[in-house]
């Protein structure tokens, strides 16, 4: 009788298993695309077809498996309103064993119910980073700077998105030898592809796609 619970756990493992790595050709190139809800995709229409990380999975091609770890709201701030460390999306994206990591965070880390907390930013973001370069995939990690915000909205701030955030992320990027992809110079100049100020539509998530596509071939190419 205590076969039945230990079967229906095993096949829960293989079902979780499956759901990160359904339908991958093996010697794929696996991408995680991990952030907040601009990697998610947040009011695109289809969304799951139009947001960066799918884009990107076109632009790569069949060698490569991209797979979206957006998490709306997410912080990077172990005290914000929100860790990503405390979403079963990383949890997900170890599953997954990627052999790229893109790591887009920080937007809602702005709010000022988590900007207090600042102090802890820097080593928050470390230990994100630890916890993909831990993995037996051993990864290759790249950092982004947020795409702007161009007007605030439920508390996000442009002006400390730009003026904090942005100096820690590229300080970080310096301190662990990391490839450093600059998504707000990508948007800069296209408030227009902003509807409500903070996420990109479709036109702004496949800037942003080409802009990661473009920072993964450079890297690729100097190895």
């Amino acid at each position: 009788m205590k076969r039945l619970p230990v079967l229906l756990a095993f096949s829960f493992l293989l079902a979780a298993v499956s759901s990160c790595g359904a339908d991958i050709d093996p010697d794929a190139i696996r991408v995680a695309c991990v952030g907040d809800s601009i990697t998610y995709g947040m009011n695109i229409p289809d969304r799951e077809e139009n947001c960066y990380p799918k884009v990107l999975g076109e632009l790569l091609g069949d060698k490569y498996a991209v797979r979206n770890f957006g998490v709306i709201g997410a912080t990077v701030l172990k005290k914000g309103n929100k860790p990503y460390r405390n979403q079963s999306a990383l949890e997900d994206a170890h599953a997954f064993q990627p052999h790229i990591v893109i790591i887009k965070l920080g937007t809602n880390d702005t709010k000022p119910q988590n900007w207090r907390f600042k102090g802890g930013f820097g080593d928050d973001l470390r230990t994100l980073i630890a916890h993909f370069s831990s993995l037996k995939s051993k990864p290759k990690i790249f950092l982004c700077k947020p795409v702007p915000v161009v007007h605030d909205l439920g508390g996000i701030s442009g002006k400390t998105l730009e003026d904090e955030v942005i100096p820690m992320i590229e300080s970080l990027a310096q301190e662990q030898n990391l490839p450093l992809i600059d998504l707000y110079a990508a948007l800069r100049n296209r408030p227009v592809l902003f509807p409500d100020g903070v996420h990109p539509n479709a036109v702004g998530a496949t800037i942003i796609a080409r802009a990661v596509h473009a920072a993964l071939m450079e890297s690729a190419a100097g190895n």
